[in-house]
Formats: C-alpha cells, sequence, structure tokens
C-alpha cells in the first residue's frame, strides 16, 4: 500500500514524484570486516577461481547452489536419524554450500557485476532460510537435543540482527566475529560429523557430542551477542552524545 504523500504526487503531478525519486541518496556499500583465521588464503583462492570461471556461469547461479547445499545438508542431516553415513553426504553438501555462498560475491567483484542491494539482501535472507534447515535437520536427527538446536538457531539470528544493525548504522559488515567466520563454522562442523559418525557419546558415554559442542557454541555466541551489542552501543553514545 503506498502512502498518503506519493498518493498525493501521482494525483496532482506526477513529475514531483519523479523528481522525489532522483534525488534519493546513492547506496553507499558498507565496509566489510573479514579477520577470521583463514580469510587471506580463502581470498586467494576463491579470487583464483573466479578468474577461471566459465562465462556461462554467474553469481545467482552460485548463489542459488549454495542455498540448495544447505538445504539438502539439512535433509542429510534429518536422514542421519536412521544411516549415519548421511552425515558423509552433509560434509558434501557444506562444502558445495562453501562454494556456492563464498564464491558469488568474489565472482560479482572480478567480472564489475556487483549488485550490492540486491546481494546483500539476498544473500542474508537465504542464510537465515539455510540455518532454520540446518538447526532442523540436527533436532530431527537424533545426534542433538531438539532445545539445543533451537537455542543455536536463536543464537544465530540474534547474532545475525546485531550484524545488520551494525552494518546500517556504522557502515561496518563484520563477516567475522572473534577471528571465526562462516568458514571456520563449516570446517568445525565437518570435523563435529566424522567425530560423531565413530564416537557420537561422550563424558563416559552420558551426553552427546553435539549436545555439549551445541551447548558451547550457545554460550560462545551469547557472550559475543552481549559484548558486542554493548561494545556498538557505547560507541553510537559517543558518536551521537547530546551536547
Amino acid at each position: 500500500m503506498t502512502s498518503p504523500l506519493i498518493d498525493y504526487c501521482e494525483q496532482t503531478n506526477p513529475r514531483v514524484l519523479d523528481e522525489m525519486r532522483r534525488r534519493r541518496p546513492a547506496f553507499s556499500n558498507a565496509r566489510r570486516v573479514q579477520q577470521s583465521f583463514v580469510a587471506s588464503a580463502e581470498k586467494r583462492a576463491l579470487t583464483w577461481m573466479a578468474e577461471r570461471a566459465p562465462g556461462c556461469i554467474n553469481s545467482d547461479h552460485l548463489t542459488l547452489l549454495g542455498f540448495v547445499a544447505q538445504i539438502l545438508a539439512g535433509v542429510f542431516y534429518a536422514l542421519s536419524r536412521w544411516n549415519r553415513y548421511a552425515l558423509l553426504a552433509v560434509i558434501g553438501c557444506l562444502v558445495l554450500n562453501w562454494l556456492g555462498d563464498s564464491l558469488d560475491g568474489t565472482l560479482a567483484r572480478v567480472r564489475q557485476h556487483q549488485r550490492p542491494r540486491y546481494g546483500f539482501y539476498v544473500d542474508h535472507m537465504i542464510d537465515s532460510f539455510g540455518a532454520l534447515s540446518l538447526m532442523g535437520g540436527l533436532a530431527l536427527s537424533g545426534y542433538m537435543h531438539p532445545y539445543v538446536a533451537i537455542g543455536l538457531l536463536i543464537a544465530f539470528l540474534l547474532l545475525s540482527i546485531q550484524a545488520y544493525l551494525a552494518t546500517y548504522t556504522l557502515g561496518e559488515f563484520h563477516l567475522s566475529f572473534w577471528r571465526l567466520g562462516p568458514t571456520e563454522l563449516r570446517i568445525l562442523l565437518a570435523v563435529g560429523n566424522i567425530a560423531v559418525l565413530f564416537r557420537p557419546m561422550v563424558l563416559g558415554g552420558r551426553y552427546r557430542l553435539f549436545d555439549v559442542s551445541g551447548a558451547i557454541g550457545f554460550i560462545g555466541m551469547s557472550l559475543m551477542l552481549v559484548i558486542l551489542a554493548a561494545r556498538n552501543t557505547y560507541r553510537l553514545y559517543l558518536e551521537e552524545r547530546i551536547p
């Protein structure tokens, strides 16, 4: 539904609305901050692949690949309840998810085909749905208690909200926190899958490995969220201090 101002402009003089749209400030990219452990090597590898990618493949194809791979990772997690070797298929999906999710933006930059607003919105909506699929699959797998999976999903979404708000208010988009980024998390998850394949129970067989690691992850993300929220709030307070 359009606003009363837009309705008024369209009814009285359409040229006024066109003028308002032309005066809209140009979109400016936020500064990308990537300080994860593998960021430097990963950037070189992605640039090498982007420079050699076939012309018939574009960034939208890679985005779709990453999304489908993450959805399938959740499906294979759910199937691992009946066949534990589905955990290996999850690892393959994580590799494809990394390829699609990480290479799409690099390919667009190498080819000078950037669409910053479209890319930012689509990528992070896909990340949200992908996280829902992944945690849903873990909750159904029998290797992680559903409450732990729900807690991890909530913590992830809250951290994502924090990152998006910081991007808007501070002009900085942080791709990693405490030297950990999406690639490191995929690596940890893949290693965890291999460990669970051979030893799903730990601490004397009393607890599931994914429950213990998930609880640690939840505590870590919650602490990260509190620290980042407090730091950014203080920074914005100083930058917009009332005289």
